[in-house]
């Protein structure tokens, strides 16, 4: 990450924020903390609106809007890339909001003289997209659930599971978690799903998406990438 970009980062990450430690920006960022003092006392130098001290944490003050993101062509295609995808595949919310981010950017497109990128990714035509937003939604709020599930060979079980996340197979979507039925970590096809409702069973400690990782024999780069984003805290609800 270019520097200019990272003292950028560090004012999106305060954001909304009561105080942030320089220990957990340097977490987030994945730099040392020495880094991030200096980049602190830069962007204080600079007349950025900061507060704080090494050792105390730092906050912005209020009302303070750090300006829009730049984004470079490549990035532009791979936002565009991505939209598409979600557009054809994510549940009808996740869908439309892709639709109005593929809106924006093809403003900016053709604003910058740039063509569209050459990536399409078609609708999902009749598979169950409706089901991902309570899905999402019981992942987020750590909700397990009592479902009902029939397999490859068409053998219906009911199971107690704790969701832990989506995963898109390029022409279907996996629930990941942790299954009681079979006291180990499952991935389950979504379009398998027969009916599904909360239920008020704790999640049993320990459970967790990097064990399911860990479980499931993903090479360690690939897992370290997806609990980097996982962590990420603007991903999280303030």
């Amino acid at each position: 990450m270019r520097r200019a970009d990272r003292l950028m980062q560090i004012l999106l990450l305060l954001r909304g924020r009561r105080r942030t430690t320089a220990a957990q920006l340097a977490r987030w960022l994945e730099v040392s903390p020495r880094t991030v003092y200096r980049d602190m006392a830069d962007l204080m130098a600079s007349g950025a609106p900061l507060n704080g001290e090494a050792g105390e944490g730092y906050w912005l003050e209020a009302g303070f809007a750090p300006p829009a993101a730049a984004f470079s062509p490549d990035e532009l295609a791979a936002l565009e890339a991505g939209a598409r995808l979600l557009a054809g595949w994510a549940d009808p919310g996740l869908a439309a909001a892709a639709q109005s981010a593929l809106a924006r950017i093809h403003a900016v497109l053709g604003s910058s003289g740039l063509a569209p990128e050459p990536i399409h990714a078609p609708q999902a035509g009749r598979y169950p997209r409706e089901r991902l937003a309570p899905l999402r939604a019981a992942i987020l709020a750590r909700q397990d659930l009592r479902l009902d599930y029939r397999d490859a060979e068409g053998a219906a079980s009911r199971r107690l599971f704790f969701p832990l996340g989506l995963f898109f197979w390029g022409d279907r979507w996996v629930l990941a978690g942790w299954c009681a039925l079979r006291g180990a970590y499952r991935s389950l096809r979504v379009d398998r799903l027969r009916d599904w409702r909360p239920d008020p069973a704790p999640f049993p400690p320990g459970i967790s998406l990097a064990a399911y990782l860990a479980a499931s024999g993903a090479p360690e780069e690939a897992c370290d990438r997806l609990l980097r984003a996982d962590a990420k805290p603007w991903h999280a609800e303030r």
